[in-house]
């Protein structure tokens, strides 16, 4: 009998300790998902306060015209929904910083609804916000049928949700479509703003994705989040794109992933708004200008390179990261993958990330 209780005892001794270290653990990996709240200097930016925009400025070389939805809800939930706030603020100043004049449009022009979300928001999405000339843009939008594309030397869709219900079936932006790409202006998209090109045809009818590769949200990227996507939306972009002639290409889940075909470039999710509007300027015939990255792009560099080269190479980005002058690297960021792919019942793929976590 007392070698019953003992064996209960310690059973009891060591079940208590493991349930300590996996609360411990737990709540170790929750303060990584919940990001701090920005400091009062990064809410209060303002552009002039940034060297990306003030320190050797480019010179003047055109206009480039970005396009949101004018769409406030889904129609068959009612559930709030707009234009996305980093997808735009990100791609803004790229091209302010390079140099172009930038005037944003909407489907039905005036205030178009705007969807943020404070954890993924860095300085430049809060100097958008405090930025008095992109704000009177952003309040007051072009309606597109006054837009005239001769204007411009580059049109870019903006994502949203809101861009499946409105942009496929706008007339005005299927001919600004049409004439940027007989008058080889190039052309850009991210995240959801690709479903401008749905139903878009040439002068010879022929459908504008015929034979292009492009890239958007996914559908498993679609899904994951909104189980009954196939239902709210009118119906899913990568399905459609294809439908409409397109070779898709789909990268890894939440991670960058940016397709140049010629003047079109597309970028599959937020998370790759800077990299799809410094290639438009590129293709524009100028070279980006330098600007240190942010720290959810450090974040998508060390996850893009563990999901492609695996975890030692992953390592090796953090650590040369870590050596660089103020790189920051976003752990929610990263925890959020890990917590991704658990969900997905990938539990070895999960905790490689947070292995990688720990190093940040």
């Amino acid at each position: 009998m007392s070698k019953i209780k003992k064996f209960v005892k310690w059973s009891l001794i060591v079940g208590a300790g493991f349930i300590v270290i996996l609360g411990g653990f737990g709540w170790w990996f929750v303060s990584q998902l919940s990001s701090s709240a920005p400091s009062s200097e990064i809410k209060n930016a303002m552009p002039g306060s940034l060297p990306y925009l003030t320190d050797n400025p480019a010179a003047k070389r055109g206009r480039i015209l970005a396009v949101v939805t004018s769409t406030a809800s889904f129609e068959s939930t009612g559930k709030k929904t707009g234009y996305e706030l980093t997808e735009l603020s990100q791609a803004y100043y790229v091209f302010v910083a390079n140099g172009f004049e930038v005037d944003v449009a909407s489907p039905l022009g005036g205030e178009p609804p705007m969807v943020r979300d404070d954890e993924d928001m860095e300085v430049y999405d809060y100097a958008f916000l405090n930025d008095t000339l992109a704000q009177r843009k952003i309040k007051d939008t072009l309606p597109m049928d006054s837009v005239r594309m001769d204007e411009y030397v580059a049109i870019y869709f903006v994502g949203g949700k809101g861009t499946m219900f409105d942009f496929p079936e706008n007339k005005y932006i299927q001919e600004a479509i049409r004439i940027s790409n007989e008058q080889g202006k190039i052309i850009g998209a991210v995240c959801h703003g690709p479903a401008a090109f749905v139903n878009v045809k040439l002068a010879d009818g022929t459908p504008y994705l015929k034979g292009r590769t492009v890239s958007s949200f996914t559908n498993r990227e679609e899904l994951f989040l909104i189980k009954n996507a196939r239902v709210v939306f009118p119906f899913l972009l990568q399905d459609k794109l294809i439908e409409n002639g397109a070779s898709f290409s789909e990268g890894a889940m939440y991670l960058e992933n940016v397709i140049t075909d010629g003047n079109l470039i597309t970028g599959q999710n937020p998370w790759s708004t800077w990299a799809v509007a410094e290639a438009m300027i590129i293709q524009l015939g100028f070279e980006p200008k330098k600007r240190q990255k942010s720290a959810a792009e450090n974040a998508i560099k060390v996850l893009k390179a563990f999901e492609y080269a695996g975890y030692d190479h992953a390592r090796k980005v953090i650590r040369e990261l870590n050596i660089g002058e103020n790189q920051q690297i976003s752990k929610n960021l990263i925890a959020l993958h890990a917590l991704i792919a658990v969900m997905q019942w990938k539990l070895l793929k999960g905790f490689e990330i947070i292995r990688l976590l720990m190093l940040v």
